[in-house]
């Protein structure tokens, strides 16, 4: 059975006036996840969409305007489909599902073209830009990705990389970045080095946690099958069968750009992320991130992807935080 015809079985739409719709779906498991426990998920579809929404036994009653019950039968149609693939509703999801200036959601196919399935959990893009960035990972060597927080940067180049680990498709996954401190001292933090660097890539163990699970990715770390490791400790080294990932690239030099970069071997993709908003630099025009994407631009086997705050998927209010800092910039140059 197709996911089309699944989809049709499932999901009962009729319109029952001007302003009110009637949805049916089949599939308890599907609607409770859909709905959310105590009806969070419904509720927050309800806020988003300006619209009264009913639940009774299979039942969702939506009443709004027309534009607003368009919007409100587009979400949950898409997440009918995210629930086909991934069989969990996110709170992100619930959000995602009601962007109007996402047209991938109008399609039932086409959002979830990028799909990465892990141990734990199915990741999909929640935007144009990272289906690209996701396609990028996949297909090219190297990635050059910049953009505010919040885009999934790492994440989502975490989940490529764990992917091809469990295909085994690289024998290694590698974790950098630039030993530069923000806000704390490195020199007074406890234990040897990795120890010191380790709390400035928690957001790669978290992603890491996330998608693996906790137990299996330390023992990963153990085998070296996962390695973790300051951006100087890249040099002089050939990266062969892995899929290694410079975090936080903002902080790095040019020139440590480079050597990264450079290290590339035989069967290895190489990754470089960051937020050129947020140099913790002294000297903050030292930071290669923006020069090296300048530089490398023209070279068709590198990829190059920016995100901006459209692509934030955290909460809705760092985007417009992000927005806000952007135009107070501007205003600052002028």
């Amino acid at each position: 059975m197709s996911k089309i015809s699944k989809f049709e079985q499932n999901l009962i739409i009729k319109k029952i006036d001007e302003k009110t719709v009637n949805i049916a779906i089949n599939d308890n498991e599907m609607l409770m996840s859909i709905v959310g426990q105590f009806d969070l998920n419904l509720k927050s579809l309800s806020k988003l969409t300006n619209t009264d929404v009913y639940f009774r036994g299979n039942s969702i009653t939506c009443k709004g305007d027309k534009e607003n019950l368009s919007i409100f039968c587009e979400a949950i149609k898409f997440l009918i489909n995210k629930y086909f693939l991934t069989k969990i509703i996110e709170k992100e999801d619930i959000i995602l599902s009601v962007k109007k200036n996402l047209e991938i959601e109008k399609s039932n196919v086409k959002s979830f073209k990028q799909l990465i399935k892990t141990p734990k959990k199915s990741v999909i893009a929640r935007s144009e830009k990272q289906s690209e960035y996701i396609k990028a990972l996949k297909e090219n060597d190297i990635v050059i990705s910049l953009g505010p927080a919040g885009t999934g940067k790492s994440f989502l180049a975490v989940s490529v990389a764990i992917t091809l680990l469990m295909e085994k498709k690289i024998d290694r996954v590698i974790l950098s970045r630039p030993a530069v401190e923000a806000g704390e001292k490195l020199g007074f933090l406890p234990g040897d080095m990795k120890e010191k660097v380790d709390p400035y890539l928690r957001p790669l163990y978290d992603a890491l946690y996330e998608l693996f699970g906790a137990d299996k990715i330390d023992k990963k770390i153990e085998t070296g099958e996962i390695e973790i490791a300051p951006l100087a400790f890249m040099r002089g080294r050939t990266l062969k069968n892995c899929f290694a990932i410079l975090d936080e690239a903002q902080n790095a030099t040019e020139t440590q750009i480079k050597m990264f970069l450079t290290r590339i071997g035989e069967n290895s993709k190489l990754v470089v992320n960051g937020d050129p908003s947020q140099v913790d630099l002294i000297n903050k025009a030292h930071s290669g991130l923006t020069k090296s994407r300048n530089i490398l631009k023209y070279l068709k086997e590198i990829k190059i992807i920016e995100f901006d705050h459209n692509d934030v998927v955290r909460h809705p209010l760092v985007s417009k935080i992000i927005k806000a800092y952007q135009s107070r910039s501007i205003d600052d140059q002028n």
